[in-house]
């Protein structure tokens, strides 16, 4: 077990607990926008039909029940402007961050081999590279990257941290340069449900893969959209062979999402009330925040889209940290997610509105 844990980096947010609890004894109570973990209720239609399905004493496949499958390719369809989606071109998963921490491991990589993420980056893309003892590499443009031995190629749009969201254009060309060159593209687009100030495209649309899914795959999540995060319901859509070959591995890994989830699930994408209902909820959130963070003399890049702002006082994210732990405000340091996030924080918009409106007044 040593061995596997000493391939890990120490997981981050233990470095917080010092500032959690400076926060935690403001005279108001703490206001923590560290996480990203969702604070509303779970829509009663996605509760119903959870309950409906509680009686469920026989094991659920792996693939997901051809009702969630038809949930599925019917969303990545009608929101993504897929075409031509089959039940081969999509697989249930056991929330994103399963995928993303065990995906290098299960494609086979290993030493030598090289998992690309972006610069600023979700911790989890580095966790799975180190799982399987692969090298990895950090990117600004992935196309200027060195493709030898680059065996998977992780885009993230939006991006958690930052928010930000890479163009039509830059996705169409980062698939092309990834096709010349043999290079596996997953895409994880589990905020493409909430964008702002621009429209996220994904991979799957055939203005940027050209009509083909070949060497493509995008990852989604049911957590952020539909208040899901404890359901632990996420998928993948794109190339057949690749999620075929998954699908193999997966059912030997007995790695299924239990039955009554995935009723759930197919609750959740069928409705799109629901989803409206919690950006409006996170638009006025989000306002809220910017404009206070702005006032207090933040500065915020990107956060055109997702459930974060990124956010700078042009110092050590660490004094951003501590100054705002003494409002009673929780922040995650923007080293979390690389160096060059060393004078950034992350600013979450998940917090109620009464929490919301707490964080406001401090900061005024």
């Amino acid at each position: 077990m040593s061995a596997v844990s000493d391939r890990l980096p120490t997981f981050p947010w233990d470095k917080l607990e010092p500032y959690k609890a400076t926060a935690a004894a403001h005279p108001g109570g703490i206001v923590d926008l560290s996480v990203g973990t969702p604070v509303d209720p779970v829509p009663e239609l996605i509760q119903k039909a959870l309950v409906a399905a509680a009686d469920s004493p026989g094991y659920p496949t792996v693939w997901g029940t051809p009702e969630l499958r038809d949930a599925i390719t019917g969303w990545v369809e009608r929101r993504l402007g897929a075409r031509d989606i089959t039940h081969r071109h999509v697989l249930p998963i056991v929330g994103s961050k399963e995928l993303v921490a065990w995906l290098p491991t299960q494609l086979g990589l290993g030493p030598g081999d090289k998992v690309a993420y972006p610069r600023l980056a979700y911790p989890t893309y580095e966790v799975g590279a180190r799982l399987a003892r692969a090298d990895y590499v950090v990117y600004d443009d992935p196309t200027e990257l060195d493709p030898t031995d680059v065996k998977l190629l992780w885009l993230n749009s939006p991006s958690n941290p930052t928010g930000r969201v890479l163009s039509k254009d830059e996705l169409t060309r980062t698939v092309a340069w990834a096709r010349e060159h043999g290079i596996l593209l997953f895409s994880d687009e589990c905020y493409i449900e909430l964008g702002w100030e621009a429209d996220p495209v994904s991979v799957m649309h055939p203005d940027v893969n050209g009509g083909s899914y070949d060497g493509i795959v995008s990852v989604h999540s049911l957590s952020k959209r539909s208040n899901l995060a404890g359901y632990r319901a996420a998928f993948l859509a794109g190339d057949p062979a690749v999620l075929g070959d998954l699908l193999q591995i997966r059912k030997h890994g007995g790695m299924m999402t239990s039955a009554p989830t995935q009723a759930a699930a197919v609750a959740a994408l069928s409705d799109d009330t629901h989803v409206r209902e919690q950006r409006e909820r996170y638009a006025a959130r989000r306002t809220a925040l910017r404009d206070a963070l702005l006032k207090h003399g933040f500065r915020i890049e990107h956060s055109e889209a997702s459930l974060y702002l990124w956010a700078t006082r042009d110092e050590s994210c660490w004094a951003t940290v501590s100054h705002l732990a003494d409002l009673g405000i929780l922040v995650a340091p923007g080293d979390f997610y690389g160096e060059a996030g060393e004078n950034f924080v992350r600013v979450a918009l998940t917090a109620t509105d009464e929490r919301v409106a707490a964080a406001v007044d401090r900061l005024a």
